[in-house]
């Protein structure tokens, strides 16, 4: 644990959750809920396009898919680079190389149709996957 965040806790120990006990039981369960990390190729998706609204380098992706939870690049940096190259296919994405050499990826149109459709149905999961495994079969309805 990085030491501001160790700091934080030993000051919300202080303050915050002096007054509060919490059974072993309570603890374990919350502890279990905190670092149990189910992330299905759909989050992984649905998070990457939303992140490319803006331009990214894949190590910039990375980091932020961190930042949101998403561990499943730890060890396997590369892998963020596939699922890149895969959207690129698909027509969801596109990118540039800038002068120093770093390459970048931003949603096209068809990229941003799809995230907008996929935040405005409840089961946005699916229609991303779907869309995703048929291979740029996205049709507007």
């Amino acid at each position: 644990m990085e030491d501001r965040l160790k700091n934080l806790k030993k000051i919300m120990d202080q303050r915050t959750f002096q007054d509060f006990t919490f059974s072993e039981k309570h603890k374990k369960n919350i502890f279990e809920k905190a670092t149990r990390h189910i992330e299905t190729d759909e989050d992984i998706q649905l998070a990457v396009l939303q992140l490319l609204v803006q331009a990214k380098t894949g190590f910039e992706l990375t980091a932020l898919l961190r930042g949101r939870g998403i561990r499943a690049f730890e060890n396997k940096e590369g892998a963020i680079y596939t699922i890149l190259h895969r959207l690129e296919q698909t027509g969801y994405l596109h990118s540039n190389w800038d002068d120093s050499g770093a390459k970048y990826y931003e949603l096209n149109d068809k990229g941003r149709k799809l995230l907008k459709k996929a935040d405005k149905k409840q089961t946005k999961k699916q229609v991303v996957f779907k869309a995703l495994l048929e291979g740029g079969g996205f049709i507007d309805e």
